[in-house]
Order: structure tokens, then sequence, then C-alpha cells
């Protein structure tokens, strides 16, 4: 047999035991977003010793800084799925074209949100406060987090690229690069220690992006010399429409029901807002704390993916089903866990971030609450991945939509109108209640049209 028509090796995510397929898949991408997490919280933990308007700024920019990386995980989402798909059925050229032009995407989306820094950031803090010291540490921060956007947006596409071939090690690497970067460069920039001018909120920022630039390069690396199944080359590169059309096909519905929780969030801080800056301030501590709970599901689900979406290519129902259930069972345990650390450790946790008693009176209750919501949250998570590794995430819109923008957003509102700001807690919850009955539903019937009649 000649070597242009030799068999091609057996791809271990058709071949391997589900279970430490997955694991081997998505643990190096879980303790990599863990380190994420925590980087995160690091992050504002120093910009918190700054005092509580720098803080709440913070969380005010977050919406934005969310948008952001909905854009770039949705489309990553695409790409993810659509060159997982190509490697199933044996589709190289398919498999290329997906990387290049998610790389291609990847940069347009950087330069969209790199206009909105320099044009749009003190518009959108004077849409949410008047106060000039919470405008001007925001617009300071958001600022060089867009400008410099192109780091978490190449850095996350040639990750999900390597993700896609099996070689999720190197995002660990990547990832936990960046994040010891921005920890380590955090209180140098922002206090000005060895030597460094203090640049205060903004030397936040410059530690961020610095962290997020470093994760890209050392992705690039790897791809260039680790990855044989896929290369990056942009040489003669020019746009593919249909390939772009079957990315966003997946993509906008990801990008669209990510992005429903920035709008969520920047709704939640205006009604917020209306009782107190510091009420603002413990949802973006919330949102800061939660990312350690939640990054890890994140990190499943970048394992789980790449595995149903090659297993629907080759049609196998039994490694499609084993790779949900057992997804689901280790998520409801993360979920279960970060339950039982929210009930306990609650104050302790608003401490790390220089809580003032204002902030310890609203943010304890505020926490308890909202945490009820992880019960049920790992399981939603999981299932609308299912549904985007199918190539139908509409339905993960559906559940998005009806859980922020219907039940949470309107619950939040009337229980501050008509109870005050410890109801408005309840809310989330709530939603994520009606969020499970919703995502069942819609995976029975997925199971019946896409995955029960599935024969090799």
């Amino acid at each position: 047999m000649s070597e242009n028509t030799r068999k091609p090796e057996p791809n271990k995510m058709g071949t391997m035991p589900i279970r430490p397929l997955l694991l081997t898949m998505s643990l190096p991408m879980i303790l990599s977003m863990l380190v994420q997490a925590m980087y995160n919280i690091i992050d504002s933990v120093f910009v918190a010793r700054l005092g509580e308007k720098a803080l709440t700024a913070v969380s005010m920019a977050f919406p934005i800084q969310n948008l952001m990386i909905a854009v770039s995980a949705g489309t990553c989402v695409g790409v993810n799925a659509l060159l997982s798909r190509s490697l199933g059925e044996q589709s190289q050229d398919n498999a290329q074209k997906a990387a290049v032009n998610g790389i291609f995407l990847a940069l347009a989306g950087a330069l969209c949100f790199a206009l909105f820094g320099i044009f749009g950031a003190r518009f959108y803090f004077s849409s949410q406060t008047k106060d000039a010291d919470i405008i001007r540490y925001g617009v300071q921060y958001l600022s060089i987090c867009l400008i410099f956007s192109f780091g978490i947006f190449l850095e996350m596409v040639f990750e999900r690229i390597l993700q896609s071939t099996g070689r999720t090690i190197y995002n660990m690497y990547s990832q936990g690069a960046g994040a010891v970067a921005n920890i380590i460069l955090d209180p140098i920039m922002i206090f000005g220690l060895f030597g460094f001018p203090a640049l205060g909120i903004s030397g936040a920022a410059i530690a961020t992006v610095a962290g997020q630039i470093l994760a890209m390069i050392l992705s690039l690396l790897f791809n260039i010399r680790k990855n044989t199944d896929v290369s990056i080359s942009m040489k003669g590169f020019s746009p593919d429409l249909p390939t772009i059309r079957i990315i966003y096909e997946v993509g906008v519905p990801s990008i669209i029901m990510q992005s429903i929780s920035s709008v969520m969030t920047y709704f939640l801080n205006l009604i917020l807002i209306g009782f107190s800056a510091t009420a603002v301030t413990v949802l973006g501590v919330y949102f800061k704390l939660q990312s350690f709970i939640f990054m890890p599901i994140f990190g499943l689900n970048n394992g789980m993916i790449p595995i149903i979406a090659f297993n629907y290519g080759a049609r196998d129902k039994k490694r499609i089903m084993d790779t949900a259930k057992f997804s689901i069972f280790i998520a409801v345990a993360i979920m279960l866990t970060g339950f039982l650390i929210f009930q306990f450790f609650t104050a302790q946790m608003l401490l790390m971030f220089n809580a003032s008693e204002q902030m310890l009176k609203i943010g304890v209750p505020a926490l308890r609450i909202i945490s009820l919501s992880f019960l049920f949250a790992g399981y939603c998570i999981i299932v609308g991945s299912v549904f985007q590794a199918l190539g139908n995430g509409v339905y993960s819109l559906i559940t998005s939509v009806v859980r922020q923008l219907l039940c949470l957003l309107p619950l939040a509102y009337l229980f501050a109108k008509l109870f005050g700001l410890h109801a408005v807690w309840y809310s989330f919850p709530l939603a994520e209640i009606i969020s499970v009955a919703m995502t069942t539903i819609l995976f029975i019937r997925i199971y019946r049209k896409k995955i029960r009649d599935l024969t090799p």
C-alpha cells in the first residue's frame, strides 16, 4: 500500500474507553481553568486594595469582558465541533479549513472589541453610574483589556485547535503560564514594586493582557511544533464562506447564549445600583468567586464536546451517551462541592476582597442564596454542551434565553420592587429550576431525532 493511500491510525476519541478518555481530555483543561479562575479572583483581590470604587468599576466592566469571551468562545465552539466532526469523518481538508478560518474570525472579533475599547468605554460606564471615580477607574481598566484583546481571542482559538485533535495537555501549559504571569505581574504593576511605577487599576489590566498574550504565544508554538493533524499556516489564505457559515451555525447560538449573560448582568447592575454601589460590588465579587466552581465545568465541557462530536460523526450512540452521563456525574459532584463552600465559608471569601461591614451584610446572605442554583446548574451546562456538540446550539440558546432574560431578570426586578434587595438573589435558583425542566425536554427531543437510531 502506498504512503498516500495508507489508512490513518485510529483516533483515540473513537477507541479509548470513555471514562479515562474524558478524564484525559478534560483534566488538563480543568486544572488550567482552575488556575485561570484563581487569577481572576486574585486580580480583584489586589484591585480591592485600591478601594471599593475600584472594585465596583471592575464589577461593572464584567458584562463587556464576558461579552468578549462569549464571542471568542462561541466562535471556538463552532470551530471545535466542525474540526472534530471532520476528523471523525476523516475529512482532512474540512478540518484544515475549520482551523484557518477560525483564526481569521478570532482576529476580526479582536478588532471589533479594540474599537469599542477606544470609542465606547466611557459611554458604557456613564450609562450605569454618575460617580466620576467609578467611571474613571472603569475606563482605564476596560479600554486596556479591549484594545489588547487579540491575546485572548487568538489564545482561545489556538487552544481549541489543539483540543480538537486530542492534545489538551498543552492547553494546561499555556493557560497555566498565562495565569501565573498575571498573578506575578498584578502586585508589581498595581502597586509599583521592583522599580516599576504604580499604575493602579491600569496595572491590573496590563497584567491581565500580558498573561493572555503569553498564553497566545505558547499555544501558537505548541500548534506549530506538536500538532501533526492540522496545520495553522495562513499562507495563501482567503476566507471560505461555506466553512464560516458552518462554524457559525453552531457558534452563533453559543455566542448569543453566552452574550445573554452579559445583558443579564448589565441590567442586574442597573437594578442593584438603585439600592447601592455596594450591591453591585457584591454581584461582581460573586461572579469572580463562582468562576472557581464553574470553570472546571467549562473545562469538562471542553474535553467532552470533541468526544461527542467525533463519535456523532462516527455514528457511535453508546459512546455519545456514556460520555454525556459521566460528564453529568462529574459536573453535579463539582457543583455540590461549590454549594457547600458557598454555604459555610461565605464571610471568609468576602473578606478576601477587603469587604466592609456593609458589604458583608449584603454579601453573606446573597452568596448563600445564589449558590442554591449550583445544585441544578451542572446538569444544565453539560446537557447544553451536548446540544452544541451535536450541532443543535439553538437548543442551548432557548434554555439560556428563558432562564436569564425571561425568568431571572423579570423575577429580580419584581422582587426588588416588592420585597427589597434581599429578595433579588432568589431569582437565581428559581430561574435554574425552570432551566432544568426545559433542558430535559429538549434533550429528550434531540435524543429521539439524532441519537436513538445511530448505527456505525
